[in-house]
């Protein structure tokens, strides 16, 4: 009997152990936004769970939040990254409250930092400074743009998060021109292509048009959509200006450079073909935003 309680004391240690080398990620969906199919903040998060659990069950644990919903103290202590899709500038999730303090301190202790499509917008006056610092660069108005075009990322850098990448392009809101560290330092551009003239047709704004931007854009210059950056203190950051379109989830090659970066940013073991997953025409439709048009009736148009 003796033996027996030891044997199973040994095995429940090992399990135990086996638990404890699972990274943690902790994943943080916005509320809902925009029109149909766009900034799913929701159904993007919980997708990105799933097809994360399809190949990577044995090395990760992940807790999602949704609607903006933010998580405890204690759990943010135990994640090896953070991941964060979301509406940004005043609104970000990240900004709200003391989070931003919260998330230095767990930054400062080597934890991952990724966020997705505008949540990589804080503001100047808060976040600006933490999230160059966390993930080496972050849109900032007057600086950065917002354009809808057509980006086809043919050469991808011998970088982990490339693993099993293939060249693709698709039509997104590519936000680019970021501001990033100065000179670059511990940044490695992942996704680049030469944006279009069409992306400057816009007056200049905060999110539109600058002086400076746009004699990038006519120089032909490579901009930056996607990007690596490792910490002093050990961390990994990941920023990916994509994701307006859902659909764009669908991209085989898309969704996985998402999900490597995001075992990359938690110091996780990337398979050398990426990780695998394949989501059906269900997986897309799942958990989407109820909005007009979107499970929800259209709203009436004035004067009717």
């Amino acid at each position: 009997m003796k033996r027996l309680l030891s044997l199973l004391v040994l095995v429940s240690l090992a399990g135990s152990a086996f638990s404890a080398d699972k990274k943690n990620i902790v994943m943080i969906a916005g509320k809902p936004s925009h029109g149909p199919g766009q900034h799913e903040h929701n159904a993007g998060i919980q997708l990105l769970k799933k097809c994360l659990e399809q190949s990577a069950a044995d090395q990760v644990d992940i807790k999602h939040h949704l609607n903006g919903e933010w998580p405890a103290q204690e759990e943010l202590s135990k994640a090896d990254t953070v991941v964060i899709y979301s509406d940004g500038g005043g609104g970000h999730p990240a900004l709200q409250e003391g989070r931003l303090a919260q998330l230095d301190k767990e930054m400062k202790r080597g934890c991952g930092f990724l966020t997705i499509h505008y949540a990589v917008e804080p503001t100047i006056e808060k976040g600006n400074k933490e999230f160059i610092d966390w993930m080496g660069g972050c849109f900032e108005i007057n600086w950065s743009v917002n354009p809808h075009w057509d980006a086809n990322f043919k050469e991808l850098p011998n970088h982990p998060i490339s693993s099993g990448v293939k060249p693709f392009g698709t039509n997104d809101e590519w936000y680019f021109y970021m501001r990033f560290r100065k000179n670059m330092e511990g940044v490695t551009p992942i996704l680049s292509d030469v944006a279009p003239d069409s992306t400057m047709s816009r007056p200049d704004g905060h999110h539109s048009g600058n002086p400076a931007v746009r004699e990038s854009v006519k120089n032909k210059e490579k901009q930056h959509v996607a990007w690596a950056c490792e910490r002093a203190d050990g961390g990994r950051g990941f920023g990916f200006t994509g994701g307006h379109f859902h659909k764009g989830w669908a991209n085989n090659d898309q969704r996985k450079l998402v999900l490597n970066a995001i075992l990359w940013t938690a110091k996780a073991n990337i398979p050398a073909d990426g990780v695998a997953s394949t989501v059906t025409e269900e997986d897309m439709k799942a958990n989407l935003d109820l909005k007009p048009g979107q499970g929800l009736p259209e709203k009436p148009k004035k004067g009717k």
